[in-house]
């Protein structure tokens, strides 16, 4: 995978269940392609079942 000069501008979540009871997991990252008509992701996991949810950086999250 071609490495990234930029910082990711989403982090990936795997969710399983609705509501309160529902249970996030960190999977990855994603950037906006150049041309911004896509997105190249970054998996550190692949989720088997649930959903995949993309949510953009906070500026608190990327200071951390």
């Amino acid at each position: 995978m071609t490495e990234q000069t930029n910082r990711p501008a989403f982090r990936l979540y795997t969710v399983i269940g609705h509501g309160d009871k529902a249970r996030w997991t960190d999977i990855g990252v994603a950037w906006r392609t150049r041309d911004g008509k896509g997105f190249t992701l970054e998996l550190n996991a692949v989720p088997l079942d649930g959903r995949v949810v993309m949510r953009e950086i906070t500026a608190k999250e990327a200071a951390d």
